[in-house]
């Protein structure tokens, strides 16, 4: 049976490319969706009559936002334990 030994190179890029994978996946959707949560709350307070389209936006907006990071977190899974480099 052949055994596949994977080089330590690859492995230690690939350890590094997952980590910074899911860094920036939780950075940048976090200031994304406080900055969104915020304005929300104020156009609310501005204009109380538009809760019910700035809450449905809001929440559209937020899904889009935590999708993007759960495809970062299965490129970082994808990185670690499938490794499509080796």
């Amino acid at each position: 049976m052949i055994e596949h030994i994977m080089n330590p190179l690859i492995s230690t890029t690939s350890v590094i490319a997952a980590g910074l994978a899911i860094e920036l996946a939780s950075i940048g959707p976090g200031v994304g969706q406080g900055t969104a949560a915020g304005q929300a709350v104020e156009g609310i307070a501005r204009q109380p009559d538009a809760k019910g389209k700035i809450r449905g936006t809001l929440l559209l907006s937020l899904a889009f936002m935590e999708a993007l990071t759960i495809y970062r977190l299965v490129v970082a899974l994808a990185l670690l334990f499938v490794n499509p480099f080796v």
